[in-house]
């Protein structure tokens, strides 16, 4: 418990470091913030859960290496987007509904489709490592081209406009500056996340909680700390590009890499279990599925948007320990959420997209 506080400390210097560092870095390379969200931040964040997934799966802990990258998915939308999001309305670029959303959905589908024969092969792992090499190259390329054909058209600034000379001067203006903000940041993250989820499973176990519980939530919560501290902190400083990228980045750079370079340095075939298959799966397509029309009604997650991920989080999260503790209140939660609160959500969201769908053509846009 001693190793809470300074992990919250970590975490917290961690997350500006990377924050500041990576929106620098993009201006540096002609590279959008969103770019370097979906990226640069998403791939550095989701490190805890490649390692621990990796280090699972190599010792064969599979419904670790599996539990926690479909929990942090989870938990990346539902609880990070939802927190931000509370935070302050988060504007969407038009590129995540266009793109970086389909993609996120489509992987999971992949995924989903993948595991129906109940495993993970070596061949499936390559192959989801092959998608996350020829994705990372689209975007990166997508990006410079645009911002390149942006800038071409203005002129020439002023030689003696004024505007930014401190900021050339600045200790951070050169990339490689920046380039060790983003690689400190990074390892504070890790360092600090690590920290907190070794405090947060000693007092579980203290309190009594069982080891699955503990997996499905508290190690998948943990391990995407860095998400928590960076979208908040992006959210906080404005940038929301950066806030909305990296959660979205994230849980494609966790489907992609994570569980690809996992089941590639498996000994065998990463086995799904049964209850991963029929329950939490499903429940990790729904919430990504769940974005694209959220984001695309008005181009922002609004408050009470972020306060219903966060309802469900909290929803999913006392499903999973009622039961797990095989609590007699489940089958009853189990009757509400299925027979009145999902469909209520579900029917909320297609009059929202009907009513954006045939909203007027010129109505002012908030993509940006």
């Amino acid at each position: 418990m001693l190793w809470f506080i300074p992990g919250l400390i970590a975490l917290i210097l961690g997350a500006e470091l990377l924050v500041r560092g990576a929106s620098k870095l993009a201006l540096s390379f002609g590279i959008s913030p969103l770019v370097v969200g979906l990226t640069v931040v998403a791939f550095g964040t989701s490190s805890p859960e490649l390692a621990v997934s990796v280090q699972s799966a190599w010792s064969g802990q599979v419904d670790i290496a599996l539990g926690n990258v479909v929990g942090s998915n989870i938990f990346n939308v539902l609880f990070i987007l939802g927190l931000s999001a509370l935070i302050t309305p988060l504007l969407v670029h038009r590129q995540l509904i266009r793109q970086e959303v389909p993609m996120m959905v489509a992987v999971s589908l992949l995924l989903w489709m993948l595991v129906a024969d109940g495993g993970i092969s070596r061949g499936d792992g390559l192959l989801l490592v092959g998608l996350l090499l020829a994705y990372t190259f689209l975007i990166i390329r997508q990006s410079r081209r645009e911002n390149v054909a942006l800038a071409a058209p203005e002129p020439e600034p002023e030689p003696d406009s004024g505007t930014k000379p401190a900021d050339d001067r600045a200790w951070d203006a050169h990339w490689l500056a920046q380039a060790l903000l983003v690689a400190v940041g990074m390892g504070l993250l890790v360092l600090g996340s690590n920290w907190l989820v070794e405090a947060a499973v000693t007092l579980a176990r203290r309190l009594g909680m069982s080891e699955v519980v503990v997996g499905l939530t508290i190690v998948a919560a943990g391990t995407s700390l860095p998400e928590v501290a960076t979208s908040i902190m992006a959210a906080v400083r404005g940038e929301r590009d950066i806030a909305v990228g990296n959660v979205v980045g994230s849980n494609t750079f966790n489907i992609l890499a994570v569980l690809g370079i996992s089941a590639s340095v498996a000994p065998g075939d990463l086995l799904v279990p049964a209850s991963l298959l029929a329950f939490d799966l499903p429940v990790m397509v729904a919430v990504a599925v769940a974005c694209l029309p959220i984001f695309f009604t008005g181009h922002l997650i609004a408050r009470w948007e972020g306060a219903l991920f966060l309802a469900y989080y909290a929803a999913y999260t006392t499903y999973l320990v009622l039961d797990a503790a095989d609590h007699a209140a489940q089958s009853g939660f189990s009757l509400v959420m299925s027979s009145f609160a999902l469909p209520l959500t579900a029917i909320t969201l297609i009059v929202l997209a009907w009513r954006h769908w045939h909203s007027p053509r010129g109505a002012p846009a908030t993509g940006r």
